[in-house]
């Protein structure tokens, strides 16, 4: 073999191992970034899987808001916005439970150091919103002597929807003269039944009044007692004027991160979410930011690809975008939802080498968020104007 060959296929023997190389340096540089191990000593947390048959009190359809559409209506207390649709995710805490031992010996004196807590009522009726007369719909059953809440709640109707709209009884506590969900265990003085006007799903209409009304009828019936209806035409007009105006005052942002370079795996998303406080969701591909009290809806929601989160290898399937929400209405204002949004974008982007985009994946300037932020204040002023402050019982059932 001549020197020329020689060279010739050393040549091609280097040639073939750059290659090689390219070809790995190029694999590993688009292979999805995956979760760091951790630190030596402690185990790695055993895979969950999503928990699907959880409650989730606010999956009703909820409207999306593109943030480059948040433009303020020219009106000094108003603000439209463009929607679409994307659930959300309620977390709602467990009832405490209780238990109790009999004893055998003689009583004793029991210390005074540890007194006992107080049981706390584990109906889950007591959770349930008040009525109010700005948003419900209500029908009045006087009694002539009260009753037990027993015998209330064997007759009482079952649903708690009338059409696409929620329907609850209230009584008038005999022993405190307050309005709430019927209790076994207490006496009633008064009852009224409700429906309220409106939700996301859009106004309470005719039908649905109608149906409302045969509910009390029966109810009323069984008690046999009288029932003041309102007018049918009056709650419908009513549920339209309260239609229209959170239609113009409703808004959710999402915003999107896309990787700059590399796709991202979903346990390298959790872990990254994990630190800024987000917490695993009762669905797959979901995490939410809780709020400083249990049982309030989320801060903020992350979600990513549903199928990727359920991957048998979460290390080596990819992720190319996640979507950070906030749902306006939902939030108090004084807990800075928009400012802890802005801050999660910042640090997620940050941290994951992420590129801010639209939920439709255009790519945003961050100085875009101020103007946004500056429009959210006009939003949350007309809401408190109206009675409906964000974050308030009131909003969060008129805007779910």
């Amino acid at each position: 073999m001549s020197t020329l060959q020689i060279s010739l296929a050393v040549l091609g023997i280097v040639f073939l191992g750059l290659v090689l190389v390219y070809n790995a340096w190029v694999y590993r540089r688009a292979a999805p970034r995956k979760a760091a191990p951790p630190p030596p000593g402690q185990s790695a947390a055993p895979r969950q899987e999503p928990d699907l048959g959880g409650v989730d009190i606010t999956q009703a359809t909820a409207p999306r808001i593109l943030p480059v559409d948040l433009v303020a209506d020219p009106a000094p207390d108003a603000a439209h916005f463009l929607a679409d649709d994307d659930p959300l995710l309620h977390v709602t805490p467990q009832a405490d439970a209780t238990a109790s031992v009999a004893a055998s010996a003689p009583a004793q004196p029991e210390p005074t150091s540890a007194p006992a807590q107080p049981a706390r009522p584990a109906a889950a009726a007591d959770k349930r919103p008040a009525l109010d007369a700005l948003l419900d719909a209500i029908a009045l059953l006087p009694l002539e002597q009260p009753l037990a809440g027993e015998t209330i709640l064997q007759i009482q109707p079952t649903t708690r929807r009338a059409g696409s709209k929620p329907f609850q009884v209230e009584g008038q506590n005999a022993a405190t003269g307050q309005w709430e969900a019927v209790r076994s265990g207490q006496r009633y003085s008064q009852l009224q039944a409700g429906v309220q006007l409106a939700n996301r799903l859009g106004a309470l209409n005719e039908i649905e009044f109608s149906e409302f009304v045969a509910k009390v009828q029966a109810f009323a019936d069984a008690l046999g007692v009288a029932v003041e209806l309102p007018d049918m035409l009056h709650e419908v007009a009513r549920a339209r004027d309260i239609d229209q105006f959170a239609s113009q005052h409703d808004a959710q942002l999402s915003f999107m991160l896309r990787p700059a370079r590399a796709a991202w795996s979903p346990g390298y998303i959790a872990q990254q979410a994990a630190a800024l406080g987000f917490v695993p969701a009762n669905m797959p591909g979901r995490m939410v930011l809780p709020a400083p009290e249990a049982g309030l809806p989320p801060l903020l929601t992350l979600a990513f690809d549903a199928q990727a989160a359920q991957a048998e290898d979460l290390d080596r399937t990819a992720v190319y975008d996640l979507l950070l929400s906030l749902d306006v209405p939902q939030v108090a204002q004084a807990l800075a939802p928009f400012e802890r949004l802005c801050q999660a974008l910042q640090a997620l982007g940050e941290s994951m080498d992420g590129v801010l985009c639209d939920p439709d994946g255009n790519p945003l300037q961050p100085d875009m968020l101020g103007q946004i932020g500056a429009d959210l204040d006009g939003l949350y002023a007309a809401l408190a104007a109206h009675a409906l402050a964000a974050g308030s019982p009131l909003a969060r059932r008129l805007f779910s």
